[in-house]
């Protein structure tokens, strides 16, 4: 017979030591890591868990944001790059399933980005109690398919304020600011430079020397034409540097609409042709 279970001074019943310690190790017939006993979550609280995973993406750090998910957890994102926007979540509408050591949060988010861009998405959490706290074992994350489909409605005017976005990442003195702006697969055809760029990593690499000019851009003249999910804007620019000079060139971007925002697919940069061929036959009749 099993021996009577014992009270302690803070009238909260303990296991006899035999059974306690049944429960607490495994034996050599049974299973190590089997978990014997439910932890009780509610609905608020697995709601909540989304908070946590929501605050470890405000400290801006991926580190922390790992920790958020089991030994064993699996991850498919929304979109394959390591965003560097600052994100701030919100679920709009989700359904929560309760199991056994697991739960599970499924719907509809929307992120807010440091530039005031926003995006929704649908979202799959399933969470797991290991090691005495609930981490995600799954997340899948995917793009609203008919906002994929669907083109993004976009005036002159707003994709005139696109170069403004790129002059504003001009000023922060920073390539990779500046590299953010374009697609991952975007092409620069820079106007200082032979090399084409077809690489975030390219692109950044020719601003950094373009930048300690402290370049500031104005658009002159330009034509802009919309098309769905793509704008085009081309005509002539001026950049202005902190030494007092100033150049014009002509400039052709082509702005692409992906992961909820615009950003640059195509940029195509020149020197004002008839300055520099007169400047060539000059030194071409010097040399003769």
């Amino acid at each position: 017979m099993m021996p009577p279970a014992a009270t302690n001074n803070a009238g909260v019943m303990s296991l006899p030591s035999n059974v306690a310690s049944s429960l607490s190790a495994p034996s050599a017939s049974s299973t190590a890591g089997v978990v014997v006993l439910s932890q009780p979550i509610t609905k608020a609280e697995v709601r909540n868990l989304f908070n946590l995973w929501n605050d470890a993406l405000a400290t801006g750090d991926p580190a922390t944001v790992a920790k958020r998910y089991s030994k064993e957890g699996v991850l498919l994102p929304t979109l394959s790059d390591v965003p560097q926007k600052k994100p701030d979540g919100k679920i709009l509408e989700g359904e929560i399933f309760v199991g056994n050591n697991w739960a599970q949060d499924a719907g509809i988010y929307e992120f807010t980005f440091a530039d005031g861009g926003k995006v929704k998405a649908r979202y799959s959490f399933v969470y797991v109690y290991e090691n005495g706290q609930w981490m995600i074992s799954h997340h899948h994350s995917s793009l609203m398919p008919e906002e994929v489909v669907r083109p993004k409605a976009i005036n002159k005017d707003e994709v005139r304020s696109l170069f403004n976005l790129w002059n504003d990442a001009l000023a922060t003195g920073n390539p990779r600011q500046v590299a953010a702006r374009y697609t991952e697969d975007a092409v620069l055809l820079p106007t200082l430079s032979d090399k084409a760029r077809y690489t975030t990593d390219g692109i950044a690499d020719y601003f950094v020397h373009f930048l300690e000019k402290k370049p500031v851009g104005k658009i002159l003249e330009g034509n802009i034409k919309i098309g769905p999910n793509w704008a085009q804007d081309a005509g002539i620019y001026e950049f202005t540097f902190q030494d007092g000079s100033a150049v014009q060139g002509r400039y052709s971007f082509v702005y692409a609409y992906e992961g909820g925002e615009w950003k640059i697919s195509n940029h195509h940069s020149s020197i004002m042709p008839e300055g520099a061929v007169a400047a060539m036959k000059k030194v071409a009749a010097l040399e003769r």
